[in-house]
């Protein structure tokens, strides 16, 4: 990937996060006037200050994503088997999930909320990872899997320790998620067209 598609993924990755946390947090303040910034009269100023703090959420993500991807280049070059690495990565995944679990029933979020946050977010990476291997292949699956539900656990770490609440856990949780689907299915397309324009300046001039 040159420059120009990895800025084009960095800036567009960010604006995505910007818009799916201002949506998502306008959503939640709507549902929760206790929730935002300045409360539900200073709905644009909230619009904007979720916006920029979704900015920060989308350079957040592409740090995990490019991190996954280095990642994974190295442990295939220790596995030698690309079907071990992704044995792993699904065993990991389905520890992730009782792990997220584990963790928001040990901090006494609401009492449906420690199984119902892990279901929705491994439906959803499931539906992604259907998505990815529709673009490219069925190897892909897992490794989507791994990235959109296990990676996007680690990103949002921070909202999930100490003291929590089922609303700063979902403002943060729903962008990273946004965010690293956007990247996982924009990357086939960008490496694509880069291919192609890569075929068309090698051809011969007539």
């Amino acid at each position: 990937m040159n420059i120009r598609k990895w800025f084009f993924l960095f800036w567009s990755c960010m604006a995505v996060g910007g818009l799916a946390t201002a949506i998502c947090g306008i959503t939640m303040q709507w549902t929760d006037p206790e929730f935002g910034f300045m409360g539900l009269d200073a709905s644009g100023f909230n619009f904007a200050m979720m916006a920029l703090v979704g900015l920060m959420f989308g350079a957040f993500s592409q740090m995990g994503f490019f991190a996954y991807l280095t990642l994974n280049y190295i442990a295939l070059s220790v596995f030698r088997k690309s079907y071990l690495w992704n044995t792993l990565q699904g065993y990991s995944t389905v520890f992730a999930a009782f792990a997220l679990g584990y963790l928001l029933y040990e901090q006494r979020t609401n009492g449906w909320f420690f199984w119902l946050l892990p279901l929705l977010l491994m439906v959803f990476s499931l539906a992604v990872s259907y998505v990815k291997v529709k673009q490219t292949k069925a190897v892909a699956f897992v490794p989507t899997a791994f990235l959109m539900f296990t990676v996007t656990f680690i990103e949002a770490y921070p909202a999930l320790k100490g003291e929590t609440n089922t609303a700063a856990i979902i403002f943060m949780i729903v962008p990273l998620f946004v965010c690293n689907a956007y990247q996982i299915l924009m990357l086939p397309r960008i490496l694509k067209s880069e291919a192609t324009e890569s075929a068309s300046s090698a051809k011969p001039v007539a």
